[in-house]
């Protein structure tokens, strides 16, 4: 089932060809099967166990929903798009149309935790975001955000996938500011892949002509057995360490955030220098 909060458009944030022309893809690919497994984890980490009530805001192609509901967590998913959650829906799942970019009504507000995962960078004011998302979310509930990281490394599929810009820790802690949520933790994620984005930023792989479904898709493709399964490994490895905030840098930043009740609150920063400047508002290559 579908309910309506607000209608937006989703070209505005990210090609609708992507969302809808790549599902299958996507829910193939090790990435984002190892950015569940880590969801997951984390949220069993805050103390968050099955059956709590967790929102996947920009659940896109469900990926992260689906693991949820396979887990036992009551997950919803909400994303602009009205023809991706068509091609996600299914009976018994509760789906969400909503623009994140615009005021939401006073629909609901008390999810034990609310996702976003690589939302807010597709944003231009991610800060207004970051402030709906918290009001989704219960007293002491958990808002948890994920972002592209490294400005360094923006390029031409940040810009074939809408992003306006990468993060750097300072970055993600000012889209926290009045937002009313108390920062808990910063980590990084995704750290033996920062050579290979590197790399990709140097060699483009769009051809002339190219949609961005098609640009999209030559980023996406795998390489030949066993490297999946190398990748996967790495992923594994590495995925407790970036929890515990034991990785120095990574191609994604995460933060954790609570919704105040009168108690306190803890602070765990990441451990690469947040002396570095912030990123500005938008890259480009």
């Amino acid at each position: 089932m579908i309910e309506q909060w607000t209608r937006g458009h989703a070209g505005e944030h990210m090609p609708e060809e992507i969302l809808v022309g790549l599902g299958a893809m996507i829910r193939r690919h090790p990435w984002w099967r190892a950015r569940a497994l880590l969801t997951i984890d984390l949220l069993h980490d805050l103390g968050l166990k099955p059956p709590s009530r967790v929102l996947d805001a920009g659940c896109g192609w469900g990926v992260t929903l689906e693991a949820l509901e396979s887990s036992g967590f009551q997950a919803a998913g909400l994303d602009i798009s009205r023809l991706t959650l068509q091609a996600i829906d299914r009976p018994g799942r509760r789906l969400i149309e909503a623009d994140l970019a615009r005021p939401l009504p006073p629909r609901d507000s008390g999810y034990d935790a609310v996702l976003a995962l690589d939302v807010i960078e597709h944003l231009d004011d991610d800060r207004a975001a970051v402030r709906r998302l918290g009001t989704l979310a219960r007293p002491g509930g958990r808002v948890i955000v994920s972002v592209p990281a490294l400005p360094d490394l923006f390029g031409e599929f940040d810009e074939i996938q809408g992003h306006r810009r990468r993060y750097l820790p300072d970055d993600l802690k000012a889209a926290f500011e009045e937002s009313g949520l108390d920062l808990e933790r910063l980590f990084w994620w995704g750290r033996w892949l920062v050579p290979t984005l590197r790399r990709q930023r140097s060699r483009p792989r769009t051809r002339p002509g190219d949609s961005p479904a098609e640009g999209y898709r030559r980023y996406l493709e795998l390489p030949p057995w066993p490297a999946v399964a190398v990748a996967r490994l790495a992923f594994a490895i590495e995925r407790r360490r970036a929890i515990e905030g034991r990785l120095d840098v990574g191609t994604s930043l995460f933060a954790v955030a609570r919704r105040p009740d009168g108690e306190g609150h803890r602070w765990a920063s990441p451990s690469r220098s947040e002396s570095q400047s912030s990123s500005p508002a938008t890259q480009t290559a």
